[in-house]
């Protein structure tokens, strides 16, 4: 057992000896000349066969233990260069919108309704902006109708309204709240009754009759398609009940529902404004319009106020301010003018009127004269399709065969 264990040792003594002589054999030795020129460097083999491998490095490469070695310079990171700076936009100049003075004498436009009456005082005061005989004056209760009255009584605040704007034309927008059960004097009716269309009835008639038994022209603007199908076709319902009443007291329907639905009939988001564009006219809602909407809405009203109001309406009316007319010299004034007679032939420095003269003659007939009076064709230019005057061409001689 002592014997084996001393084997053990030995081994291991021969192994560790064995490791320490190739770990320092494998350690660089340097042979100090006068350049440091030689770099021996030992191994293993070094060691059991004398092998020696010599590298050679130039002087200024040549590794020195005392020399300190250099830190390789940190690399400059690449800057692009920057880009020149481009020249900012010039802010666009500002237009200043022309403003028309109102004349003091012009007349007035009176729009009343719901929340769509409300855009369409917008866009008539777009429509008249230029027009300086012209003023809009809108009051528009948004949750407002016919029906509920007892939330917004219309019949006394448009008496109300006449008395104090005095207007020339008075312009109703409503029945898109009045979709809903009707407080009578017999008691309570539903929607769409035959009850409910009696009572609706009556109120139209009397409060188109405020308006026009003061002689006051009135246009009753009807209601545009909607996104739920039920209000369009209540729609359709109230505008036929609004044109047959406008007829009997005089007043004027303005039918809108062409420009807010398709060619099928059918309730449109998008569709073309006054300028033939495609613009949005409804709002997501499907109810509202939007600016481009009531702009359009306007132009069907803007067509039969014009024709009403006549040159009051005309943007090109000026007002004539007679302070500052000059001053008119009696004396200068011409005397009394005699009547000119419209058969005056010396009004234009001649001797004749106009048409008067007669129409030169000539000796010779023209040509259509030839062709119609003599039946005689001018002859056609020498060369042309139709001149026969060509010479016939001679017959050829006939050869006969045998």
């Amino acid at each position: 057992m002592r014997k084996r264990v001393n084997r053990v040792t030995l081994r291991w003594g021969a192994i560790g000896t064995a490791t320490l002589v190739v770990f320092f054999s494998a350690l660089p030795v340097h042979i100090a000349d006068a350049q440091e020129r030689y770099y021996y460097r030992r191994s293993i083999l070094d060691f059991f066969f004398g092998r020696r491998y010599i590298q050679e490095y130039p002087p200024q490469q040549a590794p020195s233990q005392n020399a300190p070695q250099r830190q390789p310079a940190p690399r400059k990171k690449a800057v692009a260069p920057k880009a020149a700076a481009a020249p900012r936009p010039a802010a666009p100049a500002v237009v200043e919108e022309k403003v028309v003075e109102k004349l003091a004498n012009a007349q007035k436009i009176l729009v009343v309704g719901d929340f769509l009456a409300g855009g369409l005082g917008v866009g008539m005061d777009a429509a008249f902006r230029d027009s300086p005989g012209v003023v809009v004056e809108t009051h528009s209760n948004v949750a407002s109708g016919l029906v509920r009255d007892d939330y917004y009584d219309w019949p006394q605040q448009l008496t109300k309204f006449m008395d104090e704007a005095k207007p020339a034309m008075v312009i109703v927008m409503l029945g898109a709240n009045d979709r809903q059960q009707m407080v009578t004097d017999i008691g309570k009716e539903k929607f769409r009754t035959d009850g409910w269309y009696a009572e609706y009835q009556r109120r139209v008639v009397a409060f188109g009759q405020q308006v026009t038994s003061r002689k006051i022209p009135l246009l009753w603007v009807g209601l545009p398609a909607f996104d739920s199908p039920a209000m369009t076709a209540d729609a359709v319902q109230l505008n036929q009940l609004f044109r047959k009443q406008m007829e009997g007291v005089g007043g004027e329907f303005v039918d809108i529902w062409d420009g807010f639905v398709s060619e099928g009939g059918e309730f449109i988001v998008t569709g073309s404004d006054i300028n033939g564009q495609q613009v949005r006219l409804r709002t997501s809602d499907g109810i509202n319009l939007t600016e481009a909407g009531r702009r359009k809405l306007a132009f069907y009203v803007e067509k039969p106020v014009r024709r009403i109001l006549g040159v009051q309406a005309s943007p090109d009316l000026v007002r004539l301010d007679t302070g500052n007319t000059p001053a008119i010299d009696a004396v200068a004034m011409p005397g009394r003018t005699e009547p000119i007679s419209l058969s005056d032939p010396n009004l234009d420095g001649g001797a004749e009127l106009l048409g008067g003269r007669a129409f030169p003659v000539s000796a010779t007939k023209s040509p259509r004269d030839l062709l119609v009076q003599d039946g005689e064709m001018a002859a056609p230019p020498a060369g042309r399709v139709d001149d026969y005057r060509m010479a016939p061409m001679k017959p050829t001689a006939q050869v006969t065969i045998k």
